[in-house]
């Protein structure tokens, strides 16, 4: 007779029980998706400054160490950051770079970079970000289609940058 016939009831609970157990071990075993205000910690914002520290040239890098800015010979230099604003995915922040009264450079700061899928965003969205910024030279640029939330937080901190850089 086969193992799991009624006359062994005991038997085909016993089966039962370990087969539910073992899927709900396994179940659980899964990694789950890193939640928005675990990556929050994984980036330090810079701090608000309104000295001429140089900026880092490119304006898709989270690094905020230098680079040059370009010559000041026709008039003076500004480096701006941003406020931190605060998305659903993690802060965005940017430094902007003021020359003769003039956006010359837009630097991501600190931005959503927690886990893959944002950082494909991200190398997708801020790159043309930038260009949208310096090309209208202030904060009335548009989203990009899929990076929403990053858009909204970008033109936020670039105009708090603006305001304080006086344009």
């Amino acid at each position: 007779m086969h193992a799991l016939k009624k006359n062994r009831p005991l038997r085909r609970i016993v089966l039962a029980s370990a087969a539910t157990v073992s899927g709900m071990v396994l179940l659980l075993s899964l990694k789950p998706h890193t939640s928005p205000g675990l990556a929050v910690g994984s980036s330090a914002p810079a701090p608000q400054s309104s000295a001429s520290a140089p900026a880092q040239p490119g304006g898709a890098s989270g690094d905020s160490s230098g680079g040059s800015s370009g010559g000041s010979k026709t008039g003076v230099s500004k480096t701006v950051t941003g406020d931190t604003v605060q998305t659903r995915w993690g802060p965005v922040q940017v430094r902007v770079t003021i020359k003769s009264g003039k956006l010359t450079d837009v630097t991501a700061v600190a931005y959503p970079q927690g886990n893959p899928r944002d950082q494909q965003i991200n190398n997708y969205a801020l790159p043309q970000l930038r260009r949208e910024a310096l090309a209208a030279q202030s904060a009335q640029i548009d989203t990009v289609s899929g990076a929403t939330y990053t858009s909204g937080g970008y033109r936020q901190s670039l105009q708090s940058a603006l305001d304080s850089a006086g344009l």
